[in-house]
Parts: structure tokens; sequence; C-alpha cells
């Protein structure tokens, strides 16, 4: 939870009302059907590397690029959504920094620092990850309960939104459980992953959906102005202490969000060109500070872009139609990788009841979130994956006709 359990209520909450603590958990409810699909997957692997990992087994080197960059573009574009709400709450203690030229500078200066913290080498240890969840996490259940305890909540809905309306937010909400998928990625590096993962995957998404649903549930009922943010809900509710809590949370919450995210999309871009899938400029380490340099700067200079030019609602959407995309190619994946799966993985994976019909149901609801997203979300990311593959294309050309004295002389 970075961004999105601070943005999504009022974004949501202006689009289907006092519905929308209900829409977390009827999209949570529908989306574990992708869950429990990538807890089969993950059950047949025990390496690192996640939907890159899947998708490469399955299809090839090829399609095992395009997942990745499709897994680059959605956190490029979750970075840049990311720092666009950081710049509106930085705004409850200097009002300045929430639009016009303090807010471009604000998010250059945001962008500019923690792609220098990184390209310089950053140490993000368990601990610090703790103490950013406390202070995240400790404001926004104390705005529960204080909520909870007005006498108004509405528990049930007034009213049930257009099915038009519900159409075009659930990409939005879909938003609040993206991002799941990361935890695959560090497989390798977990004991029993085939038994481990798909208890953890189904436990995050069932949390994630039931804290979303209060969280949203307390604003609705407080708000008599769906445009009010978080912390507008916190100061009428504890008052100008709780609009300085809820403000400072989605500080910190989002400040460690955005540094977990340069810190691994950034490998993405590095692992491709040691792979030589990309220019090997993107796998160049720093003499001096051994980071992957270049891919640090890349993905900085592009979130920014991102960030200056788009609103939170179409880089999260945008976000969300990427890993939407992903997961079509991991569905897909999973035929063939149990087919070339042995006798002692086939004992040991996830199984699945009714055999493919969860499967085939989370495609029909990827496939349907999709088929909602606005033709400007389109652009965006068609943009992004054109860029990604016209630079695969070309080193792909120059490979074809260069010549190489060794392996190792490959540019």
């Amino acid at each position: 939870m970075g961004a999105g359990i601070f943005a999504l209520p009022a974004t949501v909450s202006a689009i289907t009302g006092s519905f929308s603590p209900w829409l977390f958990i009827i999209i949570g409810t529908l989306f574990m059907s992708v869950v429990l699909t990538f807890s089969s997957i993950s059950s047949y692997f025990e390496g690192t590397g996640g939907p890159v990992l899947y998708t490469r087994s399955a299809f090839g080197p090829h399609v095992g690029f395009g997942t990745g960059w499709v897994l680059y573009v959605s956190r490029a574009t979750a970075f840049a959504a990311n720092v666009s709400v950081m710049s509106v709450y930085a705004g409850a203690f200097w009002p300045a920094l929430a639009d016009g030229a303090a807010r471009i500078v604000f998010i250059c200066a945001v962008v500019g620092l923690l792609t220098w913290t990184n390209y310089v080498g950053v140490r993000d240890g368990l601990r610090t990850l703790l103490v950013l969840s406390v202070l995240k996490l400790t404001p926004l259940l104390l705005l529960i309960v204080a909520g909870l305890a007005e006498a108004s909540v509405p528990f049930l809905p007034e009213q049930l939104p257009a099915l038009s309306d519900f159409g075009d937010v659930s990409l939005l909400v879909i938003y609040a459980f993206v991002g799941f998928e990361s935890a695959t990625i560090v497989s390798g590096e977990i004991d029993r992953p085939a038994k481990t993962m798909p208890v953890a995957l189904l436990a995050t998404v069932a949390a994630v959906a039931v804290f979303y649903f209060f969280v949203v549930l307390v604003y609705v009922a407080n708000t008599n102005d769906y445009g009010d943010s978080l912390s507008d809900v916190g100061e009428q509710l504890l008052g100008s202490t709780g609009a300085i809590l809820v403000s400072a949370a989605a500080l910190f919450s989002i400040g460690g969000n955005l540094a977990a995210i340069l810190l691994a999309a950034s490998r993405l871009t590095f692992a491709l060109g040691e792979q030589d899938l990309f220019p090997r400029w993107f796998a160049e380490v720093h003499p001096r500070y051994s980071t992957p340099g270049n891919s640090i700067l890349m993905l900085g200079g592009l979130s920014l872009i991102l960030a200056l030019s788009g609103t939170f609602a179409i880089l999260a959407v945008a976000s969300s139609l990427t890993r939407l995309l992903t997961y079509i190619l991991c569905i897909g994946a999973l035929p063939p990788i149990k087919r070339k799966a042995g006798t002692a993985q086939q004992a040991e994976a996830f199984r699945l009841p009714g055999g493919y019909t969860i499967p085939l149901l989370s495609l029909a609801l990827c496939l349907w979130m999709i088929a909602q997203s606005p033709a400007r979300a389109w652009l965006v990311t068609g943009v992004l994956l054109a860029l990604g593959f016209g630079i695969y294309g070309f080193h792909q050309l120059r490979r074809k006709h260069a010549t190489y004295d060794t392996p190792d002389s490959a540019p």
C-alpha cells in the first residue's frame, strides 16, 4: 500500500459514492482468481524472476523480454502516480506545493533526490521498512477507529452505481491490488516457495481488500465533498492533529514506496542488459558506487516526465493496464509450464480445483478490465511499450549484423 490508500478513497468515491467501500471487497474477491492462478504458476519454480521467469520458460526469450519491459512500464507509471499524490499531501504542510510551479519544483526535487541516492548506493534494510510501515499504518488505524466510532457510518450503501460507472472505476480499484506479483520475483530466496508463496499471496490480497474497505468506509461517512483528501477527513475526526498525522503518514508511505520502486525497477533494465536483450549500456555498473547507474538514471528521467505530464488517475490506470497485460501473459504460460513439469514438480505444485476453470475466469476478468481502459491510458502505455520494443529491436538488429571475436566482446 503506497499512494493508492491515500488517493483512491476520494477518486473512487467521486464516481460511485457510498458504494465505494464495497467495490474493494467485490473487485478484491474477483481478483482472487488471478492470485490463485499466480499461486499455481509460482509453485512450479524455485528460482528468482517471477513473471519474467514464467513467460521465458513457457514462450522463450522474446516473450520474456516483453514481460520484463511491461513490468518496467508498470513500475515507472506507478512511481509517477506516487509522486503526483505526494505533492498533494505535502501541500498540507506548505499549500503551494500542491499546485503550480512549486509542485513542479517539488516533484523534480523528490525524483532527483531519490535517483541520486540510488545512484550513489542505497542500503534498505528490513528495520527501515518496518519503521516506515509503522509510521504509515498507525495514523490510518487511528483514523479507522475514530471514524467507526461515529454513529453515522453506513455499512450498507445508500444506492447502487450505474453499470457504466462500475466499469469505469474498476481499473482504479484494481490499482489497490496490483503489485502482489512482485513477491514472486524473490522466490529463489524463500524457503519452500511452492508451499509458502500461495499462502502469502492470498493472505496479502485479502488483507489489503479489508483494510481498503474500512478506510474508504470511514472516508465516505465523514465527508460531504468527495473532492476532499484523506487528510481532510482526518482533520474532521481528530482536529488539526489528525490532518497532520494523515499527511505525514502519506509522505512516509509514498516516500518508502518510491524508494522501493526505484531500487527494484531499475534492476529490470539492468537484468535485460545483462541477458543481452537490451543494450549493454543498461548493464554497466558504476566503477565507484557499484550501482547500475545508467538504468537508475533512465528510470528516474522517465518517471519524472510521466509525473509532470499526467494526473494520478490516468497514471494509476496506465499502471493497472500494464499489470493486467503481464497477468495475461503469465496465465497463458500456465498450460505449457504444467506440460514441461516433471513428476516431482507436479507432486509439489499448488493444485487449483476445477482444472483450468479458475485460470480461465482470471483471464476473462483481465480482458474485461482491459476493455474498460480509456484511450489516454492506452496512449501512455502504447508510447512506453513502443519505446521499449524499439530499443529491443534496434539492439537485436545490431547484434545480428555485428561480428564478435569472443562472446565477452558483445556490446
